[in-house]
């Protein structure tokens, strides 16, 4: 299965997980319920949680063992988004064409709808213990909790908020790594502890994910290179600069799927189009 037959199999698959998860608008308090619908199904390519299926089929398992933690890291990622968007934050007007959740539902339930996704994403991974191996699935809820909380995500956000012109690469790449890359690692990690994979193969492919995720952000800093953001590849390392970085973190991504073969070859070429933005 190609990359293009392989996305359009298993993101519909997601979908409806998404869906089926997500309170009906109908059912009170419906301003929330239909604010957490919007940041969630109104678009996306759905690439983490893609990453953790195809990671959970590379160590033998059905895609469908994944899917918690799929839904649970686009959760967190569409949360993520909602308070991105607010106006203390990026103060963004338009995500994906649409009104972001702030313009079309306020500001207040804004953050309230990006509260309920995050502790949605926890209880929707937590369910999946039951009638199975507990532990897999809470070292897969710790996975998605460091890259959530101060040390991934939250604490990355800060810093790039707090960012100055001028930092080294080393700097914008820490951003990069918490704000962005963690939550890429904690969807492989995890749809490989959902798949049974063993600690030396969930270590290899954190350190995949971390790679590709990090990738993944300086190939969005060379997209929006007319942006004027200081925590960026691109400000620090020039373009051409921040294209080989990008092929480097790459090429060591891919050299970690060495021992699963065949098996990993979604993976690799997830991998190519996060970074390379072309499958």
């Amino acid at each position: 299965m190609d990359l293009a037959a392989y996305r359009a199999d298993r993101a519909p698959r997601v979908e409806a997980f998404l869906e089926a998860l997500l309170p009906s608008s109908e059912i009170a308090p419906q301003s929330l319920h239909a604010a957490m619908r919007h940041a969630v199904l109104s678009g996306g390519k759905r690439l983490r949680p893609l990453f953790a299926m195809a990671a959970a089929e590379a160590v033998g398992a059905a895609p469908e063992r994944a899917l918690p933690v799929a839904a649970a890291v686009e959760l967190i990622h569409a949360y993520s988004l909602v308070h991105d968007d607010l106006p203390c934050m990026d103060d963004d007007a338009l995500r994906r064409g649409l009104p972001t959740v702030h313009v079309a539902y306020g500001e207040a339930v804004a953050v309230l709808a990006g509260d309920a996704l995050q502790a949605l994403a926890f209880e929707t991974l937590a369910n999946a213990a039951r009638g199975h191996d507990a532990e897999p699935v809470a070292a897969a809820l710790r996975e998605l909790a460091r890259a959530a909380g101060p040390e991934g995500l939250v604490g990355g956000q800060v810093d790039d908020l707090d960012f100055a012109k001028g930092g080294s690469n080393e700097a914008v790449e820490s951003v990069h790594r918490r704000k962005t890359a963690a939550l890429f690692a904690a969807a492989v990690a995890g749809g490989a502890l959902l798949g049974g994979a063993d600690g030396t193969a969930v270590e290899a492919l954190r350190a995949f994910g971390m790679e590709v995720g990090i990738g993944f952000q300086i190939a969005d800093d060379l997209e929006d290179e007319h942006e004027d953001s200081p925590c960026s590849s691109l400000a620090a390392l020039g373009s051409e600069g921040a294209r080989a970085r990008s092929e480097e973190l790459l090429a060591g991504a891919l050299s970690r799927l060495e021992a699963w073969g065949g098996r990993a070859e979604i993976l690799r070429e997830l991998a190519r189009f996060a970074v390379r933005r072309k499958s």
